[in-house]
């Protein structure tokens, strides 16, 4: 039903002609051609995505138009995603011009209210004009900015400001800095030192050149600042080699020149990085240093490492000095959980009850660690039963919904992206706190009608209570994905799983790296496959058909899963991350899957696996009716048993 709305609101208001003015909008947009954008707008009036049109003609010439201009374009699409859009970018405009008093007017209008950078510079008005304590508004700043990726205006603007006043302490900049260092971006670390002192930037950047040259001068223990500049310069080194870090960390003349705290934290980078590399000698640096002084990445990888290494002491240790926020996240309570559990405690029988606690507290079917509580507590992972059906008229409310109705639209057109903006604005961002979740299972849906199954899964996803599992785990495509998988003896929940988490069964999608379709497959591990497989006539081309991308997607994968004897998270890694980095991986003790994948260096990859991992345990459930196990399919993992079949040193 949905699919046939979107296109009749489109045609019934601006028509076919209007499509296709709007399409030739978009690639004058993309060329940056105002004149063209602005002598086609008045043909999109009336069009349904009247407002995405007008959001091009405004945006292209923001810099240059009046304020008159710009509440006028806002006015004409009011409520919608794009004036909201076009009020972001409008404010990030007035802030870099410091043009205080319409960004003030503007800003009570603003309501996705999701920018740190507007963020920040409204919090350094408030505390200018007394509106907010200053010394509020400083921790605020402080807690943006070091969230902050990179070396934008708004928030280093507001340092700057209550740098200047006081109530921000020069020890956030460098905090600032570590982080930016720890992360390989120079320049915000650069930046960051320089809102102290200007000269300083350029130390900052000849640390970040050279760090083992300037450790290596003799005469840096004399400058000025150089504790701060020396914990930089280690950060550094430890990046491409935590053990010339941990020699230097030696040195008497920095264990005399450098604080407990920046000591502490330096051996947290020095942990964090040999963790990554999966040395023995990891937790080894991390006892260096004191906890307290560590920052929670580092805290994360001491827990991995004491996993690693079986010193469940050290995990429980690192958990309990994180912020409140990551140790409340499913993997920590999990994770303190498995720690009590495997302590030996003078209160065993109180520590296994905390335990059971924290593990009921997570446990359900929503991911990874919630199933792994499930089954720890001795519940299997079944199918939840299905929310209430939706009444008449919440589908109808969702189908009549404008904003979702304008994202249906856009999508039809080809305009992905800009639908999905639109789509998740509409359902997280216009109203403050998002739709309520029977509007949420509404319109995901009348998502899943349109067959759009990426809004489908993710609108479902954000129900707090309710979880709608034919939404959230949808199976297009059924026989051609479950007769393939059984041909070649795959578990077609396992696929289903791989493909959820890539494409969100996308058919056309196109990750940034060249990765194409259902199964988010390479050109040269197709072209590679195609062969293997005897598909003499395969074309680069027909990547994107479902059916070929299924074929190849689904032989690699089987080929992926032989070579890793069986094993469905090594597989899964090496689907993300190529099969030479889970080769490396496995290597060291033997460890249950789970402390594996936890100790995935690559964050994404870890993620991945997870996910996969537990979309496939609800895809079982799904697809067979019975209870299934998450902790079954991960297995064991370790070095590759002596005798086997030889490596497959050709799969890419």
């Amino acid at each position: 039903m949905a699919v046939l709305v979107a296109p009749g609101l489109a045609h019934a208001q601006g028509g076919a002609g209007g499509d296709a003015t709007l399409l030739e909008m978009r690639e004058a947009f993309r060329r940056n051609n105002t004149a063209q954008l602005a002598s086609l707008l008045p043909s999109m009036r009336g069009h349904a995505l009247e407002p995405l049109a007008i959001y091009w003609e405004m945006k292209s010439r923001l810099e240059t138009a009046s304020p008159g201009e710009i509440r006028s374009a806002l006015d004409r699409m009011a409520g919608t995603y794009w004036e909201d859009r076009l009020r972001n970018d409008w404010l990030l405009l007035l802030g870099r011009a410091r043009d205080w008093a319409p960004f003030s007017s503007e800003l009570a209008r603003f309501r996705m209210n999701d920018d740190r950078q507007v963020s920040c510079y409204s919090l350094m008005l408030d505390a200018a004009s007394g509106r907010m304590p200053a010394e509020l508004a400083a921790e605020r700043v402080r807690g943006l900015w070091l969230a902050q990726r990179d070396a934008d205006d708004g928030c280093a603007t507001a340092a700057q400001s209550l740098l200047g006043s006081g109530h921000l302490k020069p020890e956030v900049a460098w905090q600032r800095a570590r982080l930016a260092m720890d992360a390989n971006r120079p320049r915000v670390a650069s930046q960051a030192v320089g809102l102290l002192d200007p000269d300083w930037a350029a130390m900052v950047d000849n640390v970040a050149r050279d760090p083992a040259r300037y450790l290596d001068e003799k005469f840096t223990a004399i400058r000025p600042r150089t504790k701060e500049l020396v914990t930089l310069a280690i950060i550094r080194l430890a990046s491409s080699d935590p053990a010339a870090a941990a020699l230097e960390m030696d040195r008497t003349r920095w264990k005399a020149q450098l604080t407990t705290e920046e000591r502490s934290w330096v051996w947290g980078v020095i942990g964090k990085r040999s963790a990554q590399k999966l040395e023995t000698q990891a937790l080894a640096h991390f006892v260096n240093g004191e906890d307290r002084h560590m920052h929670d990445d580092h805290l994360a990888w001491k827990a991995r490492a004491g996993m690693r290494a079986g010193a469940w002491a050290h995990v429980s240790d690192a958990i309990a000095a994180m912020s409140e926020s990551q140790r409340n996240e499913p993997d920590w309570i999990y994770w303190k959980a498995r720690a009590l559990q495997a302590l030996k405690r003078p209160d065993a029988a109180t520590a296994q009850t905390q335990a059971r606690a924290l593990l009921e507290s997570i446990a359900s079917e929503r991911g990874f660690y919630e199933q792994l509580a499930l089954e720890d507590l001795g519940r299997p992972i079944t199918t939840p039963p299905a929310p209430a059906p939706l009444g008449a008229e919440e589908i109808a409310a969702a189908q009549r919904h404008p904003g979702l109705r304008r994202a249906l639209i856009a999508i039809r057109l080809g305009l992905r992206s800009e639908g999905v903006r639109e789509w998740n604005y509409t359902v997280n961002l216009h109203d403050a706190g998002g739709m309520a979740e029977r509007e949420l299972l509404a319109a995901a849906a009348l998502a899943c009608e349109a067959e759009l199954w990426d809004r489908c899964i993710n609108t479902s996803l954000r129900t707090p209570i309710a979880q709608d599992h034919a939404q959230r785990f949808p199976t297009p495509h059924r026989t051609a994905v479950v007769s393939r998988s059984r041909e070649i003896g795959l578990d077609p929940a396992y696929v289903y799983g791989l493909i959820r988490q890539e494409s969100r069964f996308v058919t056309d999608a196109r990750s940034g790296v060249g990765a194409s379709g259902l199964m988010q497959v390479m050109p040269a591990t197709a072209r590679w496959t195609a062969r293997k497989i005897g598909l003499t006539d395969f074309r680069p081309a027909q990547i994107t058909e479902r059916d070929t991308n299924i074929l190849i997607g689904t032989a690699y994968l089987k080929l992926a899963l032989d070579d890793f004897d069986s094993s469905l998270p090594m597989a899964a890694a090496a689907y993300n991350a190529g099969p030479g980095r889970p080769r490396s991986w496995r290597n060291g003790p033997v460890l249950p899957g789970e402390i594996w994948v936890e100790n995935i260096p690559f964050e994404e990859t870890r993620d991945y696996v997870k996910r996969v991992l537990a979309n496939t345990a609800s895809y079982a459930a799904l697809l067979s009716g019975q209870p299934q196990s998450l902790r079954a399919r991960l297995g064991s993992v370790g070095p590759r048993p002596g005798g086997e079949t030889p490596i497959d040193r050709d799969l890419p």
